[in-house]
């Protein structure tokens, strides 16, 4: 079991060891789920969109929008 400390402007770490696991690095966009008892943190990654492609049956199509529109987005925020 991993913990970690919530800062008081509400930010926490995620230990290396998870951030390698899941391929989070900086800049990766979270889902933040609140499932009333719990919360949970899902990394937007390729293979997120992949997977969130799988259970809409769009067969990549949607996945391959996000993936556009998140390079465009960190494009614009690269750019100023």
């Amino acid at each position: 079991m991993t913990t970690t400390v919530v800062t008081s402007k509400g930010q926490v770490v995620i230990p290396s060891r998870i951030r390698r696991k899941f391929n989070i690095k900086k800049g990766t966009k979270l889902f933040v789920e609140d499932n009333e008892r719990e919360i949970v943190l899902k990394p937007m990654t390729p293979d997120y969109f992949e997977n969130m492609a799988g259970i809409l049956r769009t067969k990549g199509k949607l996945a391959k929008a996000l993936l556009e529109e998140r390079a465009r987005e960190k494009k614009r925020e690269e750019c100023g």
